[in-house]
Formats: C-alpha cells, sequence, structure tokens
C-alpha cells in the first residue's frame, strides 16, 4: 500500500499578503483503500534565528533563548475519518486558510539568510490509529595597510540610498586619477544579519552578490554606470525587530594590480513599495 499526496496552491506565483486567504487543493492518490482517523492541515510561519559558530562562544549565556518566533499557526480540520478510495485519478480536497498574524506580530516578508530564515509552509496530516506522520510537498574585502596604498581620487553616486526592491541600484563612479594601475572595479552586495536578545547580540555580514562594473585600467574622467539589479531570493525589505535585524550594504571595491585593494561602504535601506 502506498499514498501519494500534493498540495497545489491555486495562485502559480505562491505569492500572499497579510489578510489574504490561502486557497488550493490536497491531492491524495492511493493504491487501495486507505482507513483514516481524520486528514489536517496546518499552516505555519516562523523566524528561525541562528548564532555564527564564530560567537557561540561569547554568548553562551543566552544561547538557549534564541528559539524561532511564531508568525503563523493555524490548523484546519479537512476531513474527518474515513477512507480514501483507490483511484487513478487523485482524490481532491479544496481548503481556504486564512493569512493572519497570531498576535501583535506583524508578518515579515519570505527571508532565506545565513543566520535568519523567515518561512511559511503548509503541511498536510493524515491521521491514523497506528500511525501519525508529517507529509509535508515539497566577505567582506577590507583595504590592505594604508602605506601601500598608492594615490589615487574616486568620485560617483548613488540615486539614492532608499531603494525599491523591485528596482536597480543606479549610479556611477569616476575615476579621476590614480598612481597605480587598475585591475578590476566591483561591486559588491552585502547582508548585515542581527540576532539576539537583551543579554547580547550576534551580527554578522556576507556577500549576496558581486557585479563587475569595469574590468582592467579603465579611462580616467569617463563616468562608469551602476546598474545592479537586487536577487529576489537572497533580499528582503529592510528589517527591525526586537529580536533580529536583516539589513543591506554596497561596498564599492577597486583591485589594483598587484591585487591590493580598498573598498568604500554605503548603507542603503531597501522597500518593498
Amino acid at each position: 500500500m502506498s499514498i501519494n499526496i500534493d498540495i497545489k496552491l491555486k495562485r502559480a506565483s505562491k505569492i500572499y499578503h497579510e489578510g489574504e486567504v490561502v486557497t488550493g487543493l490536497i491531492l491524495l492518490q492511493t493504491n487501495s483503500d486507505l482507513k483514516h482517523d481524520g486528514i489536517f492541515l496546518t499552516m505555519e510561519g516562523s523566524v528561525n534565528l541562528q548564532l555564527s559558530s564564530k560567537n557561540v562562544g561569547i554568548f553562551e549565556a543566552f544561547y538557549n533563548s534564541v528559539k524561532p518566533i511564531q508568525l503563523v499557526q493555524y490548523t484546519l480540520d479537512v476531513a474527518p475519518a474515513g477512507k480514501i478510495p483507490s483511484s487513478r485519478i487523485p482524490f481532491e480536497i479544496p481548503f481556504e486558510l486564512p493569512l493572519k498574524p497570531r498576535g501583535k506580530k506583524p508578518l515579515y516578508e519570505t527571508y532565506h539568510g545565513v543566520f535568519v530564515n523567515i518561512q511559511y509552509l503548509i503541511r498536510c496530516d493524515i491521521k491514523r490509529n497506528f500511525l501519525a506522520k508529517d507529509i509535508t510537498p515539497e566577505s567582506l574585502q577590507n583595504t590592505r595597510d594604508k602605506v601601500n596604498v598608492p594615490r589615487f581620487c574616486i568620485s560617483g553616486r548613488l540615486d539614492s540610498l532608499y531603494c525599491k526592491i523591485s528596482e536597480p541600484l543606479k549610479g556611477e563612479v569616476v575615476i579621476e586619477h590614480c598612481e597605480a594601475v587598475i585591475k578590476s572595479i566591483e561591486l559588491q552586495l552585502v547582508r548585515v544579519e542581527t540576532c539576539g536578545c537583551a543579554e547580547g547580540y550576534s551580527r554578522d555580514a556576507t556577500e549576496i552578490q558581486n557585479i563587475q562594473i569595469g574590468e582592467g585600467n579603465v579611462c580616467t574622467n569617463l563616468p562608469i554606470p551602476i546598474y545592479m539589479i537586487f536577487p529576489r531570493l537572497f533580499t528582503c525589505p529592510t528589517l527591525s525587530t526586537s529580536n533580529f535585524k536583516v539589513e543591506f550594504e554596497v561596498n564599492l571595491i577597486i583591485i589594483f594590480e598587484d591585487d591590493y585593494l580598498v573598498t568604500e561602504n554605503f548603507p542603503i535601506i531597501l522597500s518593498r513599495y
């Protein structure tokens, strides 16, 4: 005896906003009649925080307090005890789940980071008297010693430090003069994740995107355009809560021919609208 289960949402994009109703179908297919003690659908949303291993020693006093933050938890009884008939065509069970926060906490956007993860999932549970099983479809570069850095002057601008996540980051860079030969000019997008509690915080930065905007010894006094699209999977609107923060920065990196490099850091704020 085997059973295949799938959850299909009516919205192909799978993008929902707070206050909307999530609708879809549970598809069940078995090669023989299957008795059960009820079918339940659970919607869960949570923020999972993980301390960096390099900071665990510092934060041992509150390590156990960094627990998942529950945003949504809703269970729906979609079918009473009964029998799923065997069929080549999947047995369909429609469902509706309200997307409402638990308590007064807002619903944050889905985000997949290294130390901060915000995710929402729907789980289908088929209860049986002898079995109860969950079935779920499925580095920052800094300048070297200042003594070895050649004399140079670089100017430029960003159109705005307040950026819509759906629009590219724009601006320009101008190499006015430089004593050394330039090997590459790069733009680095960095996310800074801070998590912890009253006893202390862990702050870690990771590179999520790096693009080259200039190759070789570029001409002086020539505006070099900046155009960076924010990656959908690894970015979200800037967040700041009592338990965690997700912030973003842009680094302009100049790499010289001898592999020395200098960087300039620009904190930016991302928003959805």
